[in-house]
């Protein structure tokens, strides 16, 4: 990973990471319909965000932003059927990283549209 300074884009990958451990372990339990929305939302919050380090205008920058902020919330969806299914592993840690990750995101929206 490159940008070691840019605090977003190194919460996003941390993420990224940890979301494919938990997929790996949807998967073994079978669960291949939740694993493979949540694997494709929770990757790709980090991938907008770091599309946007090229954005050509601010005005493109902010709309990828918005893009991984909607990211943001299908996965908090995904993560929240986990929480109150039965049987699936504990998410509470990554409820906990992506709801302070899209506080950032949400911040660094508010700050780039006053631009």
């Amino acid at each position: 990973m490159e940008e070691k300074d840019n605090v977003i884009i190194k919460l996003t990958f941390q993420f990224a990471l940890k979301i494919i451990e938990y997929c790996e372990v949807l998967q073994e339990d079978r669960r291949f319909v939740i694993a493979n929305q949540l694997l494709k939302s929770g990757t790709s919050v980090g991938a907008n965000i770091r599309e946007a380090q090229n954005a050509e205008s601010i005005g493109d920058f902010i709309h990828k932003f918005k893009i991984s902020a909607k990211e943001i919330e299908e996965t908090i969806y995904w993560l929240e059927l986990c929480k109150y299914s039965k049987n699936y592993p504990n998410v509470e840690e990554l409820l906990e990283q992506i709801n302070n990750i899209s506080r950032v995101v949400n911040k660094i929206i508010i700050t780039s549209k006053q631009k």
